[in-house]
């Protein structure tokens, strides 16, 4: 355990960065929403958006999260990373994420992103949130999602501007706040990750707003390629073959009602 109170420098961290799933070289439309969102954050912090894409021959699709808000893509491309697998996409998102620091990674709490979060949450000695609902870093604005969303007395939320980590006070105004459903739903409970970087939190699809796509925006938007090694020897897996369902399913995930 760390017990150290200033056990990270925080101030070598920057900017936000969203995991960009795709699968068969097609955007999930989670991703999209997570850029929406990732784009208030960025703003808020004063920091620069960036979409982390892996995959094989997959840079002809990153200009395309540029259109909603990305400034930078930063793609890892090599043939073993054509199809997901924990330990392949594990190991490049924490290798990545090591040599260039974002203060905040947020992923979408599919099948794919809940088992890749807490593995590189895990690598990365970082806290994450699971399934949240609710993102924030600006104060006024979280105070204000409290005072509509909470039954907290007004004294109580006006006093959030601190809060008491290893006995000392911690200003959070650079926090990312992560909200998420507790007990059952019954309740709501906000997380922060003041001590450790980058926060980490999974998204439900399905909850965030999707921005309108920009094209000029999309031309513009920056592509990095990173160095990063990758071989057979840090698999412990292999994808042998990838079998499509014989019928068309209704995805249930994109759906605005279920009866």
């Amino acid at each position: 355990m760390v017990e150290n109170y200033n056990s990270m420098d925080l101030a070598a961290f920057k900017n936000v960065w969203v995991f960009c799933e795709q699968r068969q070289g097609k955007m999930m439309p989670t991703t999209f929403e997570l850029i929406s969102e990732g784009r208030k954050l960025a703003d808020e912090l004063g920091v620069n958006l960036c979409g982390l894409l892996l995959g094989d021959n997959v840079e002809g699709i990153a200009k395309e999260l540029g259109g909603y808000g990305a400034d930078e893509v930063i793609v890892c491309e090599h043939p073993l990373l054509k199809n997901y697998t924990t330990d392949a996409y594990a190991k490049v998102i924490c290798d990545v994420i090591s040599e260039m620091k974002p203060e905040a990674f947020l992923i979408g709490a599919t099948n794919i992103g809940r088992d890749l979060g807490p593995r590189c949450a895990a690598r990365l000695h970082t806290g994450l949130c699971a399934d949240c609902t609710h993102l924030d870093v600006d104060m006024p604005i979280y105070k204000d999602f409290l005072r509509s969303a909470s039954t907290l007395p007004e004294e109580k939320i006006e006093k959030m501007n601190t809060a008491k980590v290893m006995g000392q006070d911690h200003d959070v105004s650079r926090d990312l706040k992560m909200t998420r459903p507790a007990f059952g739903g019954n309740l709501m409970a906000t997380i922060i990750c003041p001590r450790f970087r980058p926060a980490m939190a999974t998204v439900r699809p399905g909850v965030m707003k999707k921005a309108p796509f920009d094209q000029a925006k999309a031309d513009a938007v920056k592509i990095t390629k990173p160095s990063f090694t990758l071989s057979e020897a840090d698999m412990d897996t292999e994808v042998v073959e990838v079998v499509k369902a014989a019928k068309k399913l209704v995805d249930l995930i994109g759906a605005d009602y279920i009866v």
